[in-house]
């Protein structure tokens, strides 16, 4: 169960694919390839939006999830945590309802969570930009 005032409730479930469909934007405009946003509503309570892309070299991760959490952040977004930012090979940064991932090549293709979420719908986040 979801306790919030009205205003943070209307944050948080009618702007997620905003701020998704944001993040993808970023990582694009930072070179970010293959990126996708996974509509995960109907799948888990625990999040609505997957953000994932890849970057080519460990700066252009560290870029990309840097770009992606300012732009968040000027929308007033407040990232929870971050993991693997130091191995550069996966970060993850979670924003309670948008999580983004940010991989490089091998470690996406191994993981391939677009495929293991492959029942989660595409969301296409180019045409809000």
């Amino acid at each position: 169960m979801r306790i919030a005032t009205q205003a943070t409730e209307q944050f948080l479930t009618s702007t997620s694919l905003e701020r998704a469909c944001l993040a993808a934007h970023v990582a694009t405009e930072n070179k970010g390839r293959d990126v996708l946003v996974l509509d995960m509503r109907g799948i888990t309570p625990l999040y609505d939006f997957f953000v994932l892309a890849t970057g080519a070299s460990r700066r252009q991760i560290h870029t990309i999830s840097e770009e992606i959490d300012a732009a968040l952040h000027e929308q007033g977004d407040r990232r929870l945590s971050i993991e693997g930012y130091e191995a550069s090979k996966w970060v993850v940064q979670d924003y309670g309802d948008v999580i983004v991932h940010v991989f490089d090549e091998p470690t996406r293709q191994y993981y391939a969570l677009e495929e293991l979420w492959g029942d989660a719908p595409r969301v296409d986040w180019q045409r809000w930009y």
